[in-house]
């Protein structure tokens, strides 16, 4: 899998910490990379960047137990906002940028909340994976 070689490559070079905006599909998926190799290396921290309370609540039932198994393992919760506004998800993705030296992402469109945040991590000269 390739998401797991690049988060491999990414511990093996001294990446330590990992922050995940707990969307559903890639960051779901990202967070479980880390969490796997977490087992066997207890320096790295993931930190889920909540945007607010009710993000989960219109996933399916396998994606909410994902959801939750993410949240009782990883190792600090950030919650953006107490309940839902337009723009909370876009200020989850700007703390993300804001975050990191490297950017992990799948894009698939030209539009939405990932290409939004590809492009602020463009703005910020953050380095960029794109799977």
């Amino acid at each position: 899998n390739l998401l797991d070689r690049v988060v491999f490559n990414l511990v093996a070079g001294g990446t330590k910490n990992f922050f995940c905006g707990m969307a559903m599909g890639f960051d779901i998926a990202a967070a479980e990379c880390v969490l796997n190799l977490k087992k066997d290396n207890k320096s790295l921290k993931l930190t889920a960047l909540i945007p607010c309370p009710e993000q989960y609540e219109k996933y399916s039932e396998s994606y909410k137990q994902r959801y939750k198994r993410i949240l009782e393992n990883c190792d600090k919760k950030i919650v953006i906002s107490n309940s839902y506004y337009d723009g909370c998800m876009f200020e989850r993705d700007r703390m993300l940028v804001d975050s990191c030296d490297v950017l992990v992402c799948y894009i698939r469109r030209n539009f939405g909340g990932t290409f939004y945040t590809v492009n602020y991590a463009k703005q910020k000269n953050v380095s960029i994976i794109e799977l």
